[in-house]
Parts: C-alpha cells; sequence; structure tokens
C-alpha cells in the first residue's frame, strides 16, 4: 500500500486500520452537517492505495459507495479534492480529461498538463480507463473535441511511443536540431511537423542535448523560439513538452504558481496537481517553487484558498 512515487508528500500511514478509518468516516458524516476536518483527517494523509481499502471497508460495512456518499454530503472544491483523492491516479486522470471535455468549450489546459508530463505506461492506463469507461477512445474524444496541428500533438502524445530509453545518439542531436532551426528561425512560416516529430518521440536525454545543440545553431533556447514561432494551444504544447522535459517539478511548480498569482485562483489546475502529484513528486515541486519565487507553496496556498479547502490542501502540501 506504498505511494506510487517516493518524492510524495504524502507517504504510508503507520498502524493503517481501515475500519477504523470507516467508523471515523460514518461518524463525520452523521446527523446535520459533516464534520469535514475529520473527513481530511482520514483520508488525506493515506496514499491512493490506503484508500481504495477504505473505500471497500466502507462498501461492506455500509452497503454504498463512499464517494456516491461524500459527494452527496460536501460541496465545491472541498468536494473536488476529496473525490479526486478517492480514486486511482489513472482514472483521476482519465476523469479530468473528460471534464476537460465536457459541454461546450475545451479546458485546453488540462489536457496540455496532463498529456505532455505522463510516462508511456502511465499513458496506456489512462487510455484502458477511459476506453473502459466510455466505449470510445481518448483519441476519439480529443479529435471530436481539438483540431488542426494542436490536435496532432496530442494524438502523438497520447499514442505513448516515446523513446524512453537515454540513449543519446550525438550525428542524430545535431540534425535534429539543425531540423528544427530550418523548420523555424530560419524560414518565413513554420513547418510544425517537424518539431512534433522531434519533441513527442525522443527520449528525454536525447532532446537535452538537442536542446543545447539548437541554442548553438540559433543563439536562442527553445522555448524562445517556440514562444517566437507559435501561439495559442500549439505554443503551450510545445512549451509544456520542453519544461517537462527539462525539470517536471518545475513545469508543475509554474503551473501552480500561475493558477494562484493575481486576482482570482484558477481552482481546477490547483486542485488537479495537488492530487495528482501528491504521493509522486510533491517535495521536489515546493523545493523548486521556492527556488523559482523565493516563497513557500504553502503560504501561497494559504495566502489564496480558505476553509476546508485550505486546510485539505496544505495537509496534502505537507509543512512549511
Amino acid at each position: 500500500m506504498a505511494a506510487i512515487g517516493n518524492r510524495g508528500t504524502v507517504t504510508e500511514a503507520a498502524g493503517f486500520n481501515p475500519d477504523a478509518d470507516v467508523q471515523a468516516l460514518r461518524g463525520a458524516m452523521k446527523g446535520t452537517g459533516t464534520d469535514e476536518a475529520a473527513v481530511i483527517q482520514v483520508l488525506a494523509p493515506r496514499t491512493i492505495a490506503q484508500r481504495q481499502h477504505i473505500k471497500e471497508a466502507y462498501k461492506l460495512s455500509v452497503g454504498k459507495e463512499l464517494a456516491e456518499d461524500l459527494s452527496s454530503e460536501l460541496s465545491g472544491t472541498f468536494r473536488s479534492v476529496v473525490l479526486g483523492l478517492l480514486m486511482l491516479a489513472p482514472v483521476y486522470d482519465a476523469y479530468e480529461l473528460e471534464n476537460a471535455m465536457k459541454g461546450a468549450g475545451t479546458e485546453e489546459a488540462a489536457l496540455i498538463d496532463i498529456l505532455a508530463s505522463r510516462s508511456n505506461d502511465e499513458m496506456n492506463t489512462i487510455n484502458a480507463f477511459y476506453k473502459k469507461k466510455h466505449d470510445t477512445s481518448l483519441e476519439d474524444a480529443v479529435c471530436g473535441d481539438t483540431s488542426g496541428m494542436f490536435q496532432r500533438v496530442l494524438v502523438s502524445l497520447l499514442t505513448a511511443g516515446r523513446d524512453e530509453s537515454d540513449k543519446v545518439d550525438e550525428a542524430q542531436a545535431v540534425l535534429d536540431a539543425k531540423e528544427i532551426y530550418e523548420a523555424g528561425e530560419a524560414r518565413w512560416g513554420t513547418d510544425e511537423v517537424k518539431f512534433l516529430t522531434v519533441l513527442c518521440v525522443r527520449n528525454r536525454n536525447h532532446l537535452l542535448r538537442v536542446f543545447e545543440e539548437y541554442q548553438k545553431i540559433s543563439g536562442r533556447d527553445i522555448e524562445d523560439s517556440i514562444k517566437r514561432e507559435m501561439s495559442g494551444c500549439l505554443e503551450d504544447v510545445f512549451l509544456a513538452i520542453v519544461k517537462c522535459l527539462r525539470n517536471k517539478p518545475a513545469f508543475f511548480a509554474e503551473r501552480l504558481y500561475k493558477s494562484m498569482k493575481g486576482m482570482g485562483t484558477t481552482d481546477t489546475v490547483l486542485i488537479r496537481i495537488m492530487v495528482a502529484r501528491a504521493e509522486i513528486d510533491m517535495l521536489d515541486i515546493k523545493a523548486q517553487f521556492l527556488k523559482m519565487y523565493g516563497k513557500t507553496l504553502h503560504s501561497f496556498i494559504k495566502g489564496d484558498t480558505s476553509g476546508d479547502y485550505r486546510n485539505i490542501l496544505l495537509e496534502l502540501c505537507g509543512g512549511e
């Protein structure tokens, strides 16, 4: 029942007793009103695997789904966090992707955040869970909801075909850098397919080498060129791919910062990252946040949220 990663703030709770947790949850939902603090105390410090045992024990003793009962007892952003915590990681990702494409309009940020940052194994599992639930493939859903080159990049990421070895082909790296340069900065207009072919297919080590070569050839950082050459969602997805390859925790730290800075909070982004990364790399995300912005993630969340929603996010964030 260990955590799914080893750099998370949420780790396996010692002396775990699902039956005792079920009793605490039942007590929290008894009578009028809900004891939200008790819900936080039970669910936030448990791993996803431990929460599955709580769900099973709850169903056994109550004859109902824990998620359904909590859903009817809770509301708003707090409910969104709690329900997210109850899901297996790929189920949560599939659920977030589904929500991003629901109704009119698309939350492109969700598609980009998830598809640009997951490994081949993670992506394959997300695809399988999506298909099982919807009887249609995630690829079909994405194609029905997006268009153009942005759609093609997402489909390539969905295919989960990136080389995941750590082999660097020096000659190919130079060639790749040259091809991207000639497809963008060196010509009028941009041949985006060349960017897709290199950025969505090659392995991480190879691409880090490509980016070094690109800097030499063009005198620019690859991110600057993407900003100059592309716009809109296409620019966003290519930048996300590059940032995730370079430093995934820094990518998530920046997304969290942007979700909270200025007026208002983009709760969808804040919730998605706090829930999805809590037991994978939240410690690294926090370290990057402090390094990049000179303030702790904890202090940002505290200043930007309130009530039970704040309390559960701070529990996932861990101390200062």
